[in-house]
């Protein structure tokens, strides 16, 4: 079994509804176990403009998958949930994303571990840190270090009933 940190975001439709799915469907996932979910937190999108705020969490599991097979789960539940892949950094009904692998490197076209461009958001690493111990990430990166240097700017945590 590995600990693999997903990334959860949505914008489009009942972003927090459609995170609950996600979370459900991700706990159903053959082989693998829900362990821990960080809180919800409402973000500015980047990408095109006008786009609505985004809900963001991250949720660790463990798995037996390997992880190309996690990653085709992920997006038959993205599929499942109405994703419609139109252009880059776009609004969504639902995206997923492996942040980490245990302690695997990945890079190749389909998948890269770590996430490429975890490190440059806030909105990714601040639920991760809310669930993840270690003070290093597996390339060495001080976690808490990262969330200083990127602040909090366009981010606020939600209560538990989803509300900020």
């Amino acid at each position: 079994m590995q600990r693999v940190y997903i990334g959860l975001g949505a914008n489009l439709g009942e972003p927090l509804q459609q995170l609950q799915q996600a979370l459900e469907l991700i706990a159903a996932i053959p082989g693998s176990k829900l362990i821990q979910q960080s809180p919800w937190y409402r973000s500015v999108a980047i990408g095109p403009a006008g786009q609505a705020d985004y809900i963001n969490g991250v949720a660790a599991i463990d798995t037996a998958l390997e992880p190309l097979a996690l990653l085709d789960q992920l997006q038959n539940i993205e599929n499942k949930l109405g994703r419609v892949r139109r252009e880059r950094w776009g609004a969504r009904t639902l995206d997923l994303d492996i942040l980490l692998f245990g302690e695997l490197e990945i890079d190749i076209p389909r998948l890269q571990i770590p996430h490429p461009e975890m490190h440059n958001r806030n909105f990714v690493l601040q639920p991760l840190a809310d669930i993840y111990s270690p003070p290093l990430l597996p390339k060495g990166d001080n976690l808490a270090e990262l969330i200083a240097k990127l602040g909090s700017e366009g981010l606020r945590q939600l209560s538990d009933s989803g509300v900020d």
